[in-house]
Formats: C-alpha cells, sequence, structure tokens
C-alpha cells in the first residue's frame, strides 16, 4: 500500500515551502512537490530575492557615486558591468534555493520534483519532466502554486522590445531608454534600478498618483523624489496603441485630458499585475470552488470549499505578498495540526516598496481612517531631521503616524526613506499589541540610529516633537 501523507503541498514558493517546514517541525509526515527543479517559487528565482539584489547593486552605484562627499577618492569615473549585476543576482538566487533545499531536508521533508495535480479525493497525480507519473495520497493538502505575470492585451511580451519582469531579470545591458507601465511596487523598483544605472526611464500609470496605494501624502513625496532624480512619469494616463519597432517601441499615451502624447523608448516593461495559478491543477476534479478573477475563496483556517483542501499566498484573494503567504501557510498547518490558531488580521500587513526612496507601510492611511469613522490625529517627522539619515546623506522622506485621538491607538505607519522597509517591522508590532502614539513616543530608541524617528513620529503625533 502507498504511503498517506498528513500534509501534501503543492508549489515551494514562500508559502508553500513555510508550510512545509512548519509541518515538518509539528511532527505531521510532510511532502512537497514542485514543478521546477529548484525550490523557492516566484519570490526566491525570479521575485524578491533576485530584484532586491539588483536594487542593491544600484543603490551602492549611487553612493560610490557620491564617495568623494565621504572623503573617499576612486580613481577614474565609476560604471556598471550588468554581466556581473546579473552574476551576483544569479548567486544569491543560488543559495537562497539551495537553502529551501536544506531545510527541506532538515524538518524531513519529502520532495518530489513534477507538476502536481488534483485527481481525486486526497489525490495529486505528479508529472515528471520525463512524462512520467506518480499518484499521491494526503490527508490533507495544500495549494500554493502561487501566481505568473499577468500579459495585457497589446502589451503582450516578447521578449525583445517588450519584457515583463521576469523577463527584465536577464536583460544583459542598461538600456538608453524605458518606458514602464505600471506604477506600483514591481514597475517602481524596476525604474529606480535602471534610472540608477543610467537609463532615461518614463512611468506610465493609470491611477492618479504613483504607488497609488499608498497614503497621498506619501505618493506625492516620492513622486518629487523622482522628478528629482530625473524619473519621468505620466498619471492617469494610459498606452491605447503600442508600435514594435526594429529596435525599440512607439507607445501612444491617451492622457486625461483627451490627448495623445507619444514616446519612443529602446524597451517597455509591461509591470501591470500578476495572476493565480490556478488553471490546470485539477481544482475541477475534486470541486474547489474559484472566483470570476480565478482566486480560490478561503476561511479564516485558509480551508477552501473542500475539506481537507488548503489554499494560500498568491492562490487567495489577498495581498500578493510573500511575507502574508508564509503566515497563511502557518494558519494552515496549525489547524491541521489541532493547535486551533488565531485568524490572521490582514489590515496589519505590511507593503514594502524597495525603490530609492524606499516605501513601507502598515495599517490605515489618513483617508482611509476617515472613511471608517475615526477622529484622526497625524503627525509627521522628517528624515532631514535625522543625524543617522544625515550621516547616510539620505535625507528625502518623512514618518507619518495616523491615530486615533479618542484613545490614542495607532492606526497606521507610513514611511517613505532610508530603510523604510526593515523601520515598518517596530509599526507592525505596535499594531499587533494596540499600542498608543504615547507608547512609541515612550520606548527608548537608539541614537543615532535612523530607527529613533519612529519615536519622534509619534512625539509630533503627540504635539511635542524634539528636534524639529
Amino acid at each position: 500500500m502507498a504511503d498517506v501523507y498528513d500534509v501534501a503541498i503543492i508549489g515551494s514558493g514562500p508559502g508553500g515551502y513555510a508550510a512545509a517546514i512548519h509541518a515538518g517541525q509539528a511532527g505531521l509526515k510532510t511532502v512537497l512537490i514542485e514543478k521546477q527543479k529548484r525550490l523557492g517559487g516566484t519570490c526566491t528565482l525570479v521575485g524578491c530575492i533576485p530584484t532586491k539584489a539588483m536594487l542593491h547593486s544600484a543603490d551602492l552605484y549611487e553612493e560610490i557615486k557620491h564617495a568623494a562627499e565621504n572623503g573617499i577618492v576612486l580613481q577614474g569615473n565609476p560604471s556598471v558591468n550588468m554581466a556581473a549585476v546579473l552574476a551576483k543576482k544569479n548567486k544569491v538566487v543560488e543559495q537562497s534555493s539551495n537553502g529551501v533545499s536544506f531545510l527541506m531536508k532538515k524538518n524531513k521533508v519529502t520532495v518530489v520534483t513534477g507538476f502536481g495535480k488534483l485527481a481525486g479525493k486526497g489525490k495529486i497525480e505528479v508529472t515528471a519532466e520525463d512524462g512520467s507519473r506518480q499518484t499521491i495520497e494526503a490527508k490533507n493538502i495544500i495549494i500554493a502554486t502561487g501566481s505568473v505575470v499577468r500579459e495585457f492585451p497589446g502589451l503582450e511580451s516578447d521578449g525583445k522590445v517588450v519584457l515583463n519582469s521576469d523577463q527584465i531579470l536577464d536583460l544583459d545591458r542598461v538600456p538608453k531608454s524605458m518606458i514602464v507601465v505600471g506604477a506600483g511596487a514591481v514597475g517602481m523598483e524596476f525604474a529606480s534600478v535602471h534610472a540608477a544605472f543610467g537609463a532615461k526611464v518614463t512611468i506610465i500609470e493609470l491611477m492618479p498618483h504613483l504607488l497609488p496605494i499608498e497614503d497621498e501624502e506619501i505618493s506625492k513625496e516620492i513622486e518629487r523624489a523622482y522628478k528629482k532624480r530625473g524619473i519621468d512619469f505620466r498619471l492617469e494616463a494610459k498606452v491605447e496603441k503600442l508600435e514594435r519597432l526594429p529596435n525599440g517601441v512607439r507607445a501612444h499615451v491617451a492622457k486625461k485630458d483627451g490627448t495623445t502624447e507619444v514616446l519612443e523608448a529602446e524597451l517597455l516593461l509591461s509591470a501591470i499585475g500578476r495572476k493565480p495559478v490556478t488553471e490546470g491543477i485539477g481544482l475541477e476534479t475534486v470541486g474547489v470552488q474559484v472566483d470570476k478573477r480565478g482566486f480560490i475563496p478561503v476561511d479564516p483556517m485558509m480551508r477552501t470549499s473542500v475539506p481537507g483542501i488548503y489554499a494560500i499566498g498568491d492562490v487567495v484573494p489577498t495581498a500578493m505578498l510573500a511575507h502574508l503567504a508564509t503566515q497563511e501557510a502557518l494558519t494552515a498547518v496549525d489547524h491541521i495540526a489541532g493547535r486551533n490558531p488565531p485568524p490572521l488580521k490582514y489590515e496589519q500587513c505590511p507593503g514594502a516598496t524597495y525603490c530609492s526612496p524606499e516605501v513601507a507601510s502598515v495599517g490605515l492611511t489618513e483617508k482611509a481612517a476617515r472613511e471608517k469613522g475615526y477622529d484622526v490625529k497625524v503627525g509627521k517627522f522628517p528624515f532631514s531631521a535625522n543625524g543617522k539619515a544625515r550621516i547616510l546623506g539620505q535625507t528625502t522622506g518623512f514618518v507619518k503616524i495616523v491615530s486615533d485621538k479618542k484613545y490614542d491607538e495607532v492606526l497606521g505607519v507610513h514611511i517613505i526613506g532610508p530603510h523604510a522597509t526593515d523601520l515598518i517591522a517596530e509599526a507592525c508590532a505596535a499594531l499587533r499589541l494596540e499600542s498608543t502614539t504615547e507608547d512609541l513616543a515612550r520606548t527608548i530608541h537608539p541614537h543615532p540610529t535612523v530607527a529613533e524617528i519612529m519615536g519622534e513620529a509619534a512625539h509630533a503625533t503627540l504635539g511635542h516633537p524634539l528636534h524639529i
């Protein structure tokens, strides 16, 4: 008789491999099924990790160009070697993927390579690259198949002059000019990288602001910062027609005022979004419900409409974020293990964009807090008044705290500036613990650090900022 696993997981991204580790640690007999030869999924292979490696190279290049301001003398002008940038990126990806493989062995997780498809109650058919098949049986199944690039009609990638976010990771040159369609995290990060390397970048965004889901003041600040960096953008605009030329593209951009602008560039990056991988994995075979957009609805314990089948990460209708997928994985496994976990508080999930300057946020924007009926008080503190930021030479941006005037509870924190994506962790803990602004103000922050700006912003919210 074939082995029956306690848990079978389809997909090895941050949700899938976290579920496998947690299940192994819980003593559950676990199998992880992955169609690719390397583990780690989109985030590790073509998402979070490689993009941040390239962003680090871009940040380092910018810092080196200003080395003389810090008393460091360099011979000659620095330049970008894209082959070396890609080699560093690939090395980090390989190390990260190998780390996931090690963790599978450490936690006694069986790894099966092949395409996993639901094939009946408690059954998964796995097809290997050579066409051979095997059936895996499990008491519980977790679907963690992730997402893929969403191709937009008229802007379909060709790997030459129109690229998607996967393809641009292997671009072996710095283009002279680039059009980026979409001003979400992906588009903003790649715009930041290639502008730093020397490309003339123009962003096209349908919404009224760059990073449109952020607090409006944050969006306006990143717009000012990008203008200062020479990054151009068109807001409330869309590409209505795209011509593919032998050595570039010609985009016809429709603007809010009814006019059309024609832009030419060496290449275009389509960064409009991603879609869940839910087709072709046998959901209909077992009756798992899927909504009109292709997402799998789940309850607070990540259970689908079919008992014994769970779904996590990009395939469920929550934010497509690696750190959220990890928490959803822990919730699903803890429920399988009978630990009665609390439901996730999705409103406390942070967002992070690793452009320059960085942007991060958690909780309610000022507008959302007012719409919910809160009597809002707001405080801001600029990085220009922070000693460590001055040392770093990165003084653009601020921290903004949104709180409830009646009870002083922190409702949201929004950051633009150096190390914003690291600083947001303190705000996440504050919201989790239902902290007040006074709690943050009375928290002793080390000096001199950029982290102390959180305390300064809290003092500003209370009406008595110290250093401005």
